[in-house]
């Protein structure tokens, strides 16, 4: 009897090794997003993307695994770089300097979470520094000086209402003529009541360049007031629809971590360039999706989202030619022409005004006669 337990025990051991054997290990969570897409040199385009575990921490992943589409059309890539080779960062750092950020030492963790920021810079990399109230100040214009930036920083004072948009539009303006992989991070403890413009126009503003706005908010969500509340909502929206990320921080230890996070997903991005098969820049928008294909420790994932290559006048395929041109040409001259031409003659062919009501009195031809000899 206790042969046979034993050994129904031994079967039971090696059904469940032999289980063990043939069943997958629990799969760790990949997510990967378009971070910018910049089209300047369009039709080649240059896609960034973000690889994360589940905590939002950036993940490696074999660049051979990245596969892309173009208005669901798979697109063969010319070029990838992975993590560590996607060349220098410009960042916008665009910080909340209002009334309420002199209270309970927040305007102190701002600075603190900036130097670590701006600590983390790589050769190369560039950084400035814009501050908002109702006013918007470039306190410290796009550089590499680190000494520049910390003094600018420690330079910040906080009064007067919030006007966030209006200083993130100024901050997409000044990036515009930055190359590479550029983003703003926006810090802010409350909510924008000061603003002309609003997500829409900041998100439109973007344009072509496609760059990133990840924002923080300082202080904890649920709170309600112009001066203790964060409109978390608001913020989420803004960083979901301009490729960035959200996060929240209620002191200065939580505040300095989140940028640091910041810091190493910018840092940790892959950048992929391949060439438009639609090569117009003809303002029609392209939808564009990024995923990890399906591998032995993952399992795949993918997001979408779209560009645009800009252009006021649609580009054409086959340029017309001059005897086009000049028919064209002909076409509107004519139609300019041909209404004078009429008002012309409709002003010489008007009855002359005076007696008789302003009719016009033809006599009578004179009888003529012809005498023939």
């Amino acid at each position: 009897m206790k042969t046979l337990r034993l050994s129904i025990t031994l079967l039971a051991v090696l059904a469940l090794f032999g289980t063990a054997a043939f069943t997958p290990l629990a799969q760790a969570e990949e997510n990967i997003r378009v971070t910018q897409v910049d089209t300047s040199q369009f039709p080649r385009v240059t896609v960034y993307v973000s690889a994360t575990d589940a905590a939002g921490n950036p993940l490696p992943v074999d660049p051979n695994r990245i596969q892309l589409a173009e208005n669901g059309q798979p697109i063969p890539l010319d070029r990838i770089e992975g993590i560590g080779d996607v060349g220098a960062l410009t960042t916008m750092l665009v910080m909340d300097v209002s009334g309420s950020m002199d209270t309970a030492g927040k305007l102190d963790a701002a600075k603190a979470a900036a130097h670590q920021f701006i600590d983390r810079m790589r050769p190369g990399d560039q950084v400035g520094l814009i501050a908002f109230n109702t006013q918007i100040e470039t306190v410290q214009p796009i550089t590499s000086d680190q000494d520049a930036l910390r003094a600018a920083v420690d330079s910040l004072t906080a009064g007067d209402d919030t006007a966030m948009y209006d200083a993130l539009m100024a901050a997409v303006e000044q990036l515009e003529a930055e190359s590479g992989r550029k983003a703003i991070i926006v810090l802010t403890d409350g909510m924008d009541n000061s603003s002309s413009a609003n997500t829409d126009t900041v998100v439109n503003r973007i344009g072509p360049m496609g760059l990133s706005i990840s924002a923080v908010g300082l202080g904890l969500p649920g709170q309600s007031g112009a001066m203790a509340g964060i409109n978390q909502p608001r913020l989420q929206d803004l960083a979901n629809r301009a490729g960035g990320l959200y996060g929240y921080a209620e002191d200065e230890d939580s505040l300095t971590t989140l940028y640091s996070s910041y810091a190493t997903a910018l840092q940790s991005e892959y950048a992929i360039t391949y060439t438009s098969p639609a090569t117009l820049r003809d303002g029609v928008n392209r939808a564009l999706s990024v995923s990890l294909a399906s591998s032995t420790s993952a399992a795949g994932s993918d997001t979408a989202t779209q560009y645009n290559p800009g252009g006021l006048v649609p580009e054409v395929a086959q340029p017309a030619s001059w005897a086009q041109f000049a028919t064209v040409i002909l076409i509107l001259v004519a139609l300019v022409a041909v209404p004078m031409l009429w008002g012309s003659l409709r002003s010489n062919l008007a009855p002359a005004s005076g007696r008789g009501g302003g009719k016009v009195r033809l006599k009578k031809p004179a009888n003529v006669r012809i005498k023939f000899k």
